[in-house]
């Protein structure tokens, strides 16, 4: 597998030249299992019309393209109307939630709505595209792909305003857990924890600083400081720091990236286009 950011900020986009090393899109993660050649994608922020825009430019094609959602908050889901092969009448995109009492009743409405003619051009029913809206309770699937391999997919109910869902990626002995959009509290979530045991990289929200985070209770978000403990104590072999505050610059982000490598040496924070193979 290998994962590649295309947009690493949290709550909104920013554009201001002082934030362009880790980039301003807001959160898109592409996938890419290498052994069939193909790609799924977890969340539609402004990061993904790029990531569209690459596709069409390498010329890659495939019938069925996955788009999970961790949650359905506006920074994650608002790149969506601009993601070029939406807009493509070969095309079949798969809209997939995963895990155990969901909020959203009806995954389709999500999208229907934000492109309501009130707010966009174009409706929902008049992209292109042939939609597949999934709602999946269980909390562990498994996906068979053309070769006849298995990707196993758990989520994990995280501790956020309006919900929001962590995964665990399983496929050729290689884990990938994606944590964002989640407040810890008090004390670490043993259940975070447990989802990102022994992963090879584990994905994890950083939007505050420790002493931010105190300012902040019930925004749902979490500190440099607990992304570090749940690495450490879920023994993830590489951590990856994702959904950098609006306000944090290039220069403030790479002095807390060279602090959290003084306490945790395979870490690193998320920049827009940067690509980890697991």
């Amino acid at each position: 597998m290998k994962l590649k950011f295309y947009g690493t900020r949290g709550s909104v986009p920013v554009c201001d030249a002082g934030f362009q090393r880790f980039g301003g899109n807001t959160t898109c993660f592409q996938i890419t299992f290498r052994d069939i050649n193909r790609i799924a994608i977890v969340d539609a922020g402004t990061g993904i019309r790029n990531l569209g825009r690459d596709l069409k430019a390498i010329g890659h094609t495939q019938e069925q393209i996955v788009l999970a959602f961790t949650h359905f908050h506006w920074d994650h889901i608002q790149g969506f109307p601009f993601f070029g092969p939406a807009y493509n009448p070969k095309q079949k995109l798969t809209m997939l939630t995963l895990g155990e009492d969901q909020n959203v009743s009806n995954l389709r409405q999500v999208f229907e709505t934000q492109m309501q003619s009130i707010y966009f051009p174009v409706q929902l029913d008049h992209m292109g595209a042939d939609f597949e809206f999934v709602k999946l309770e269980k909390a562990t699937e498994h996906f068979k792909t053309a070769n006849n391999s298995t990707t196993k997919l758990t989520a994990q109910k995280l501790n956020h305003p309006g919900g929001s869902y962590g995964f665990r990626i399983e496929r050729d002995g290689k884990v990938l857990v994606i944590c964002t959009d989640l407040e810890h509290g008090d004390k670490i979530d043993p259940n975070v924890v447990a989802l990102a045991q022994g992963a090879d990289l584990l994905v994890h929200d950083a939007q505050y600083t420790a002493e931010e985070l105190t300012r902040r209770r019930g925004w749902g978000h979490s500190s440099y400081d607990q992304a570090l403990q749940v690495a450490e104590m879920a023994g993830a072999k590489r951590l990856a720091m994702t959904h950098h505050d609006p306000d944090h610059d290039d220069e403030f982000l790479t002095r807390m990236e060279k602090l959290c490598q003084g306490r945790f040496k395979e870490c690193l924070l998320a920049k827009e286009g940067m690509e980890l193979e697991l």
